[in-house]
């Protein structure tokens, strides 16, 4: 069964928090004195996935193939140029800035770097209680209260609330990060790369703080991340990006048992096998990452891969259903 439609959710939850159809982003490219559109950046290519209520859903890929300008697309901070973004079912894709107010509190962002985003002017204590201020939920005594709260979720002290991000270490400048986030009381919260800038221990005490409040809270993540040990960890179902695209979807389970896409095959086969006994065929993939101003036609990947055939030159694979919440976009997988 081919189709484009959203993969069903199979995870934590049965109840759909976000849905992302058919997404496009592609930005301008303008040369010349008068800045004359050129081409376009297909940044991200027509992405559809859905995230149930407690599910968290990793989105894994190389550098550069779109997975943060998902993020961002999807959390509004950029426009997109095509596409649909459901939250709760309800349509936000092309709200203005007054009436998307009331579904930001809904979805929060955690970024990369902790550091670059966080104010340095600001104590600890106002970043984390300034969302209760912009919404007016919390202020005063009331607010203070609500933010040492917090502190005590993230499992930072009461005393450091008076404290600036650079009196602090890179995993309690996250924990800062993550409690921001929480003050709403969010659905959903995309998490861009929220641990890589940070120690392997460091890591972990990070990623088990996020299951422990996505447990409590019924939380739903949209993790993105280049660490798959990491992405396997903290996953209930995971999207492959190759190139703004994606190319396979699957709980994670099947995925690392059983990938059927060539390219994440090569992604599965480059994670270090924790046994020094113990050998990998390792796949490796020749050439470059084709550009997004140009990109191949047919499947995007056919450029790198090492069972190629003529059709993958000129017919673009689409989603294909091979199991129950198993999709992949690879001919020889569907034929």
């Amino acid at each position: 069964m081919a189709s484009d439609a959203a993969p069903a959710g199979g995870g934590a939850g049965s109840v759909s928090v976000l849905d992302v159809i058919n997404l496009k982003k592609h930005f301008p490219v303008k040369k010349g004195v008068l800045r004359r559109t050129v081409g376009q950046v297909y940044a991200v290519d027509d992405v559809t996935f859905s995230i149930a209520q407690g599910e968290t859903l990793g989105l894994v890929g190389e550098s550069g193939c779109g997975k943060s300008t998902v993020a961002r697309t999807v959390m509004r901070l950029i426009e997109p140029t095509d596409g649909a973004i459901r939250l709760d079912g309800r349509d936000v894709t092309r709200l203005g800035k007054s009436e998307m107010r009331p579904y930001r509190r809904q979805m929060q962002m955690i970024f990369q770097d902790p550091f670059s985003s966080l104010n340095p002017r600001m104590s600890a204590g106002d970043i984390v209680g300034e969302p209760l201020l912009v919404h007016g939920i919390a202020q005063g005594a009331e607010r203070t209260k609500a933010v040492g709260a917090l502190f005590d979720q993230v499992g930072l002290r009461r005393a450091q609330m008076k404290a600036y991000p650079h009196e602090f270490s890179g995993g309690q400048r996250q924990r800062i990060s993550i409690a921001r986030a929480l003050a709403l009381n969010p659905k959903l919260i995309v998490a861009d790369e929220p641990v890589s800038a940070l120690d392997v221990s460091i890591q972990a005490q990070v990623i088990n703080l996020m299951m422990d409040l996505q447990r409590e809270k019924r939380l739903s993540y949209l993790f993105i991340a280049h660490d798959l040990a990491v992405v396997e960890h903290i996953s209930h179902r995971i999207a492959v990006m190759y190139l703004g695209k994606i190319v396979e979807y699957a709980d994670k389970q099947t995925l690392f048992t059983a990938p059927k896409h060539p390219y994440t095959q090569a992604l599965l086969s480059a994670v270090p096998v924790p046994n020094p006994k113990l050998k990998r065929e390792k796949r490796l993939l020749q050439g470059d990452v084709p550009s997004p101003i140009n990109p191949p036609s047919g499947c995007a990947f056919h450029t790198r891969c090492p069972y190629v055939f003529d059709r993958c030159k000129v017919e673009r694979p689409v989603l294909t259903e091979l199991a129950p919440g198993h999709v992949t976009a690879c001919h020889l997988a569907t034929s």
